[in-house]
């Protein structure tokens, strides 16, 4: 993920105070308040400032800094020949000097109090344009503690930590930037959020880079943040088949699964759960999208999904049975069961009913796998309000915890719910296959 690093040249060019109206012997540069030239330095200044607005900034330049050599001359002349400078600096982009003199400016103790913070800011944007970060930084902060720092200047300060090296402070500065924005019900940056996966990144902190990428999930819910996220989460799942099948579950409903290997491991899996309904499915998926491209994957996938059809054949003629059996039993997790099943086929309403009739049982041996997939079962169904709070209340894995709150999160953005399909079970003579599906399940 690229850092995002801009420059702001409105607020550089904003710094070349318009310093071009006539001098006179104790007159000042601007409003009274404004500290006013000697007597001593006037013709001088009158020289430089009549170079300035010939726009002849080189000449104008020679002439304040052989002013500044006069002798009699007050710190009320030596702030005016640095406010010309800094005009002169500019214009020709010489910022490494407008720094300096604008700097000394501001230390002068002469800069009126209301021209402050326009010169503090000043200063935090030229310092971050010559790669002064150090500066950047210290001028970047001042103005946030006086409190009139904006939005650019935050920017300026968080790039600045970055581009120095500095990952912790990074991390530190635009987590407490992003964290007030969301206590205060504004939407955070992506700038901001990219920072600081890119901190977490440099600070080889994969829980941290996890944390970043579901905040870009929540506010900008792109396909590539989806994929990276739930490839980590992939990742972090491996070790745990039933965890694994529902990673899998999320990523083929947020359309992120890439590889040949993501379907047909997905399948796999699905078959290993007793769940050949979802096995076909995503293998149709992919072939209608045409991921199998060489004939040896091709060839693979298609006899896996003809088991994956003769078992799903067989298995829905022995769901009727199989119901009746768990709507009587004592423990819960025969519905429950019986509900994955009728997810896998499509049949939304079915699986809502098994899985909560089961949940309502004693005796369910995985309460929070059980109840995300009745949350699934819920959005598929159209019932987005009842999924979200079924997601809520998934506790007990915090893995299962952490896809729960990305499927509430995805339903809220408007994804995942589909019409309810339903599918006519098909009547099938192998009875022993059926059987066998459901011992996989746990029936």
């Amino acid at each position: 993920m690229k850092v995002p690093t801009r420059i702001f040249p409105a607020l550089i060019l904003g710094a070349a105070v318009a310093v071009v109206t006539a001098l006179a012997p104790a007159t000042s540069l601007a409003q009274e308040k404004q500290p006013k030239n000697s007597t001593a330095l006037a013709k001088p200044l009158s020289d430089a400032n009549a170079a300035l607005k010939a726009k002849n900034y080189p000449d104008a330049i020679a002439k304040l800094k052989a002013a500044e050599g006069v002798s009699g001359k007050t710190p009320a002349d030596q702030y005016i020949i640095d406010e010309m400078l800094s005009f002169a600096y500019i214009k020709t982009q010489n910022y490494p000097e407008a720094a300096k003199v604008m700097e000394a400016k501001l230390d002068s103790g002469l800069t009126p109090q209301a021209e402050q913070p326009t010169l503090v800011k000043q200063l935090a944007t030229i310092n971050y344009q010559i790669k002064n970060y150090d500066k950047a930084i210290d001028f970047g902060n001042r103005a946030i503690k006086g409190g009139y720092a904006d939005d650019q200047i935050k920017t300026i300060v968080g790039q600045s930590y970055y581009l120095k090296g500095d990952w912790k402070n990074t991390l530190k500065f635009e987590d407490d930037i992003v964290n007030a924005q969301i206590k205060a019900g504004q939407t955070p940056t992506n700038e901001s959020l990219s920072l600081i996966y890119s901190a977490c990144t440099k600070l080889q902190d994969e829980a941290c880079q996890t944390r970043a990428v579901e905040k870009m999930v929540t506010y900008y819910p792109k396909p590539d943040t989806w994929a990276q996220l739930l490839y980590s989460m992939r990742k972090d799942t491996s070790g745990n088949e039933a965890d694994l099948f529902q990673t899998y579950r999320l990523m083929l409903d947020t359309d992120v699964l890439k590889e040949p290997s993501d379907y047909t491991e997905m399948a796999e899996l699905a078959l290993d759960a007793g769940s050949p309904g979802d096995a076909q499915n995503v293998l149709q998926k992919a072939q209608e999208k045409n991921v199998f491209t060489d004939q040896r994957s091709k060839d693979r996938a298609q006899r896996l999904l003809d088991s994956a059809k003769k078992r799903a054949q067989a298995d829905q003629a022995g769901l009727p049975k199989l119901e009746k059996e768990a709507d009587a039993a004592s423990s819960g997790d025969k519905n429950i069961a019986v509900g994955r099943a009728y997810l896998g086929y499509g049949q939304y309403d079915k699986a809502v009913d098994q899985l909560s009739k089961g949940l309502g049982k004693s005796g369910v041996k995985n309460e929070a796998d059980a109840r995300l997939t009745l949350g699934i079962a819920q959005l598929k169904a159209g019932h987005k309000d009842d999924a979200v709070k079924t997601f809520k209340a998934v506790k007990g894995d915090p893995a299962l915890e952490r896809l729960a709150n990305l499927w509430s999160l995805h339903a809220k953005q408007g994804s995942g719910a589909a019409t309810a399909q339903t599918q006519k079970p098909t009547k099938s003579t192998k009875v022993s296959q059926s059987q066998k599906a459901a011992r996989n399940r746990g029936a």
